[in-house]
């Protein structure tokens, strides 16, 4: 599912009175809610759905695909979701 098959499924979840641009409207608030609380409080949690949090990668040796030698890959953060467990029960 993509952004405009989310759109549409909320959309039909809200009934006809709601249109299209209301629910991408919805939509997109929702996921710019999710990265402004990952950034502000590193975790977001929703229960039943599932919590984002972010997590640090360690520094770590690589190889370039195409020369094949060896490099170092700096430390990073990433963002990982955790699945509910009412999601998970459901897929």
């Amino acid at each position: 599912m993509n952004k405009v098959e989310l759109v549409e499924a909320v959309q039909k979840q809200l009934g006809s009175e709601t249109s299209k641009a209301e629910a991408e409207r919805a939509v997109t608030a929702v996921i710019n809610a999710v990265k402004v609380g990952v950034k502000k409080d590193k975790m977001v949690q929703l229960v039943g759905f599932g919590t984002f949090k972010v997590v640090e990668r360690k520094a770590r040796k690589g190889v370039n695909p195409k020369t094949l030698q060896q490099i170092r890959i700096p430390k990073s953060k990433t963002v990982k979701f955790v699945p509910g467990k009412d999601f998970k029960s459901k897929v």
